[in-house]
């Protein structure tokens, strides 16, 4: 209960005028977090000053978020980022499944006719060889060689790929 008197408005202010706030503090930092960071630090420091601060407790909370964003800058200037050529590893979002998925049915595609229809029936669709040999009216054996050489052939196909990669991760780094 003293609490709440204590800081009485923060709770109307906040919720009234909260998003400006942060979408003012988004714009000094650059980032969501860091202007989340911001508001938080000058909602702390108003706080602080509860007692002190008369009259317009918003136009405090924007000095302060201006001072501290200015000060931020400050330090970065004198202490800079120090920035590492190792990457943390990104979260995976599915659009590299998708990618490889689209790049295997372009590989797939450059396949006999014969061949594809094999590798699909026996990789894709799980039928066993004499599965696949009924449903395309050929031979066990014909089933066989042709997922052999279908296999080989992908293989070809897609070797370039682990090049292209580390190619590609060698001119990054």
């Amino acid at each position: 209960m003293w609490r709440k008197q204590r800081f009485e408005g923060l709770d109307v202010l906040v919720a009234q005028r909260g998003s400006a706030l942060l979408a003012t503090a988004v714009l000094l930092t650059g980032s969501r977090a860091a202007g989340e960071d911001l508001v938080q630090a000058a909602l702390e420091r108003l706080m602080r000053n509860w007692s002190r601060v008369h009259g317009d407790k918003e136009g405090y909370l924007r000095r302060t978020l201006y001072h501290l964003a200015v000060d931020r800058w400050r330090l970065r200037r004198r202490r800079p980022e120090v920035l590492t050529e190792i990457e943390p590893p990104g979260q995976a979002d599915g659009t590299d499944v998708l990618h490889l998925r689209q790049a295997l049915i372009q590989a797939l595609a450059m396949l006999p006719p014969r061949q594809r229809a094999v590798l699909v029936l026996r990789y894709w669709e799980q039928l066993s060889e004499a599965e696949a040999a009924e449903l395309l009216g050929c031979s066990v054996g014909t089933v066989k060689s042709s997922a052999s050489r279908g296999l080989t052939r992908l293989r070809q196909l897609t070797a370039d790929w682990a090049l292209e990669d580390a190619g590609m991760n060698g001119a990054v780094g």
